[in-house]
């Protein structure tokens, strides 16, 4: 009789995910700083270069500024730190500001994202194959386009969030909208797009990492404790 597929476990899945998670942020999180960065630069003045002119220039400075920052004054110790002082200062909205706009990034993103990846395993998988057999490679693959396709859909969002979130209190009173209008009459409609190299250059490795983190801490749960 052939194997019975086993059934779905939800803390195996939890932890597996958890760990795909840790490998995403430890490939990918230096370029989403750089993604932050140059979306949330100012425009130039008329005559005067960018702050940043790509990818690896922002790479540069921000390496070089946070050099020359370590020795000085920070204005957060860290995360709970920052926590505490944006609750402080403006109360519980201030920690979930710009919280409309990451579901607007994240709902539409995130369905692209599985959708994509389970379609690409099934289409990755050799006839006569099961998709738990899938190679690591292939898994790579399918979860680094996935990560492509999943950024496709969560750049626009994700500039108006990273604006929004960094702007002064009362900037945007009407929230994303004033943010869109701002960046359209004073950027153009590619402002949208800000940090786009940096996304894509990140979302290959990043969440190839991910989905190969999730599979083989699932092949290793199911090994190790397989009545969880």
């Amino acid at each position: 009789m052939a194997d019975q597929p086993k059934p779905i476990s939800p803390l195996k899945n939890l932890l597996a995910g958890g760990f795909g998670g840790v490998c995403l942020v430890f490939v990918g999180h230096p370029l989403d700083t750089v993604k932050v960065r140059l979306q949330t630069q100012p425009p130039s003045l008329p005559g005067q270069p960018p702050m940043y002119s790509g990818t690896f220039d922002c790479f540069r400075k921000t390496l070089i500024r946070e050099i020359q920052a370590s020795s000085g004054e920070t204005k957060y110790t860290g995360t709970l730190d920052c926590a505490k002082k944006l609750y402080q200062e403006f109360g519980i909205r201030g920690i979930y500001k710009g919280t409309v706009l990451t579901l607007m990034r994240d709902v539409p993103a995130s369905g692209m994202y599985f959708m994509t990846y389970e379609w690409l395993k099934n289409i990755f998988t050799p006839e006569g194959k099961r998709v738990s057999e899938l190679s690591a490679p292939r898994i790579l693959v399918a979860g680094g386009i996935a990560g492509i396709f999943n950024w496709a859909v969560a750049i626009p969002p994700d500039v108006l969030k990273s604006r929004f979130q960094t702007a002064p209190p009362g900037k945007y009173p009407n929230g994303f909208r004033d943010v869109l209008r701002e960046l359209i009459r004073d950027e153009g409609i590619t402002s949208l797009y800000k940090g786009f190299n940096a996304v894509m250059i990140r979302a290959f490795p990043a969440n190839a990492a991910c989905f190969l983190g999730f599979e083989v801490a699932m092949k290793f749960l199911n090994w190790a404790i397989p009545n969880l």
